[in-house]
């Protein structure tokens, strides 16, 4: 495997940086060194084959969308949800299903409308005769949001009554009807789709719903080659078979370890000022924060930005997090949860520009980082 590119806040010998493949200590999250063991490295090197193949039966079905694919397969294995925004005709629905195929899951697919309502989601309770007593009694039945992968297609269609069925279950994986809860199977995803173009007629989903998704995934139109490979392709007639590739248990067990994956402090940190120099009216924010943002980021784009982090860094064969991971997950964390204001909507400003400047004003040195006065002085050691 080539060893990727390192940034300055990695060890600069060769012999000493950390390697999933090598016998080398890597730091943990108090930055103390501790070794890989041989069992999660065998599981990180299943993680990255399991990836690898997924990525090589979607491009049996989709051409193109490399980075949109990796961010799905990311949030997945972060144990999040999607969000996909793009316009018609752009292979969303088709990529969602096909990564369903490719996994050993059930799936279902909801299309939303104005006049669905919650229980078409979640279920609802029936009264059903006992054949043996002759007695009635309620039973509930189970409603298309109990699969693993939930594809809510055009999401922002239906009213947020019926919006509101998916939060409980995004959240607590289980559903309330009748006053019970019924647990939802994991590994559990909702992937929805959204068009950003055609507002007439749609229901913007709230802001508290929003959040429930780890990321945003701007769907972009292929570029000319992709395009060219779209028409031949598609216009042939032939139909590709997608194999399965990964169980419900593999899944899970990739994203405990996912979750096991060292990162130091520095780089928390790191991951931690995104959030936090979005929030107007904390601290000594940037200029142009006060300038164009209404709203910033919760606790919960720093959480995401570092579970996206590990995720990445073990998808691209290492055992630890690096800031470029932070980079690379910072605009599909951040792109719904920075809310501009009117001044950045009149001067054409969106959240990726405000993400680009933040990515440009964090340093990502340790020292520096601890140091830099523009910074708020939350980086105090423990």
């Amino acid at each position: 495997m080539t060893e990727p590119e390192r940034f300055d806040e990695q060890p600069e010998s060769a012999d000493e940086r950390p390697h999933i493949y090598a016998e080398d200590a890597v730091a943990d999250p108090a930055g103390t060194p501790q070794k890989v063991s041989p069992d999660d490295i065998e599981a990180v090197r299943k993680l990255r084959d399991g990836y690898d193949r997924i990525r090589a039966e979607l491009a049996k079905v989709i051409v193109g969308q490399d980075k949109v694919l990796e961010e799905l397969l990311i949030s997945m294995f972060a144990r999040g949800h999607c969000l996909l925004v793009g316009v018609p005709g752009l292979a969303k629905t088709l990529m969602i299903s096909t990564l369903a195929q490719s996994l050993h899951l059930t799936f279902n697919r909801i299309q939303f409308t104005p006049d669905l309502m919650p229980s078409d989601i979640t279920g609802t309770e029936v009264i059903v005769e006992d054949k043996s007593t002759g007695g009635r009694q309620f039973k509930f039945l189970h409603g298309p949001v109990f699969a693993n992968v939930i594809l809510a297609d055009e999401i922002n269609r239906t009213p947020p009554k019926t919006q509101s069925a998916l939060l409980e279950a995004m959240q607590e994986r289980q559903v309330t009807a009748g006053g019970r809860k019924h647990k939802l199977q994991e590994p559990f995803f909702v992937l929805a789709t959204q068009n950003p173009i055609e507002q007439e007629g749609t229901y913007p989903l709230p802001e508290a719903q929003l959040d429930r998704f780890m990321f945003n995934i701007f769907v972009d139109y292929p570029d000319e080659n992709e395009e060219f490979e779209i028409m031949r392709v598609t216009t042939a007639g032939r139909a590709a078979d997608v194999e399965p590739i990964l169980s419900g248990g593999d899944i899970m067990q990739l994203q405990e370890i996912v979750r096991r994956v060292p990162i130091a402090d520095h780089v928390i940190r790191y991951a931690m000022q995104f959030a936090r120099l979005t929030r107007v009216t904390k601290g000594d924010v940037p200029d142009f924060i006060r300038e164009w943002v209404s709203w910033g980021a919760g606790p919960r784009a720093g959480q995401y930005l570092i579970l996206g982090g590990k995720a990445r860094a073990i998808l691209h064969g290492r055992y630890h997090v690096s800031c470029e991971d932070i980079r690379e997950v910072a605009a599909p964390v951040l792109r719904h949860r920075i809310i501009t204001n009117f001044n950045a909507e009149a001067e054409g400003i969106t959240s990726d520009t405000i993400v680009k400047k933040l990515i440009d004003l964090i340093p990502a040195n340790a020292s520096d980082l601890e140091s830099d006065e523009r910074l708020p002085d939350v980086l105090e050691k423990h």
